[in-house]
């Protein structure tokens, strides 16, 4: 289903159990930004398997895909990322064996060995079996995609598609906020979805009011930077795809996305809570940077784009021009003599989504107002390069911004 957008918002376009890992020791290999600057980045890796542990094994044994991987992470160096699609076990083995033996070897293609001394990760609601029939199958749960249909979150088991979060910098595991069980219907006004042919709930009212709203996890995490607190505002939306006329998914992502626009409002908030109990936006005047594969275009694709045009234009995020890489411009060429074409810059797209799809802008990193911007961009070389082969690992591509804390 795809959504009609006002003119006003296309030119906004346009401008839990949790571990967290920490060392104290320094990594000599960090470069120096631009004017001691941080760099943010976003990267979905499509580091997930079908299987249980499947991503485990795949690193125990060597797995190409998570050397490249590593290796773009090697060349543009972030100093927090959030990875996307990275699948979550309950040991945190995966995060272990992604470290030791990929970030921390020098990869073909890549730079010097990089070095996290803390991450953050938690559980996730993809494939968390929910016991009830949310795609009204007439069955609950089964197996495959059936299993995945039926869970909290899209999934064929539970912690696929999870999230990851890396910083050279000292993490607030304490003072961090997940909504993984944050009720769809708590936020007002949500986007229930409606059955076309009927006009009815699509879901029974007893469904509605169990239904989660994130179908991973939405995490708040402060990290201690240079010059204050930096709040990691963490999600991976739904695909606004692979549903019904009724498009539960599409209404999905964009109340997913919504989350963020009342989380950083004004207002007491009280439906917002997390899952410790403490309800509530972002304070005022706290300085934060909005990451991870939103999957919704502002002007192409599908979804209701509405939605992320209006996060990007919301007052406390500070306005930006897109991101842009020559890759980009150099497959949306590819796909527009194929006869598939979009509105949007061609430069502004962060993944290659084949040829039913083509390029689209999907991974955002979107600082605060009180940050200042230093540069921006998308890994992306293009494909004549060396590099090039590096970033077909994902059909997303690494999106980093370069901000400094305002005093």
């Amino acid at each position: 289903m795809k959504a009609a957008v006002p003119l006003c918002l296309l030119w906004l376009a346009c401008a839990g159990c949790v571990r967290v890992h920490d060392e104290p020791a320094a990594d000599a290999a960090r470069p120096v930004h631009v004017n001691g600057t941080l760099r943010v980045a976003t990267y979905n890796t499509s580091l997930y398997d079908d299987a249980a542990s499947g991503l485990v094994r795949r690193l125990e044994a060597g797995d190409d895909r998570a050397r490249r991987i590593a290796a773009v992470l090697q060349r543009v160096r972030p100093d927090i990322v959030l990875l996307n699609e990275f699948d979550h076990d309950s040991a945190h083995r995966a995060a272990d064996l992604f470290q030791r033996d990929y970030l921390e070897q020098a990869q073909p293609g890549g730079g010097a060995p990089l070095r996290y001394p803390h991450r953050y990760l938690a559980p996730v609601n993809t494939g968390v079996p929910s016991g009830l029939d949310l795609d009204r199958s007439g069955a609950v749960g089964g197996v495959g995609r059936d299993h995945g249909n039926d869970a909290w979150g899209y999934g064929l088991h539970p912690g696929q598609y999870g999230m990851l979060v890396l910083s050279r910098h000292p993490i607030d595991a304490a003072a961090a906020r997940t909504f993984q069980r944050l009720k769809w219907s708590a936020m007002p006004d949500a986007a229930r979805p409606v059955d076309p042919d009927s006009g009815a709930p699509f879901h029974p009212d007893a469904t509605w009011a169990q239904l989660r709203l994130s179908s991973k996890s939405h995490w708040d995490v402060p990290i201690r930077v240079p010059g204050g607190t930096l709040h990691l505002l963490a999600s991976h939306p739904t695909p606004p795809v692979f549903d019904g006329p009724e498009d539960r998914n599409g209404a999905r992502n964009a109340d997913e996305i919504r989350l963020w626009r009342e989380y950083i409002s004004a207002g007491d908030q009280p439906w917002l809570c997390d899952d410790a109990g403490r309800c509530g936006g972002l304070e005022a005047g706290a300085r934060f940077v909005i990451v991870g594969d939103l999957n919704n275009d502002p002007l192409d694709g599908d979804g209701r784009h509405e939605a992320i045009v209006d996060l990007l234009g919301h007052p406390r995020v500070l306005r930006q021009a897109p991101s842009r890489s020559e890759g980009a411009i150099g497959a949306a060429a590819k796909y527009a003599a194929e006869g598939i074409a979009h509105r949007d810059a061609a430069a502004h797209a962060t993944g290659d989504f084949g040829d039913r799809v083509g390029t689209l802008r999907l991974d955002y990193v979107l600082p605060s107002t009180g940050l200042r911007l230093a540069g921006s961009g998308v890994y992306w070389p293009e494909s004549t390069t060396p590099a090039g082969a590096l970033v077909t690992a994902s059909d997303h591509r690494l999106v980093w911004v370069d901000v400094a804390i305002e005093p």
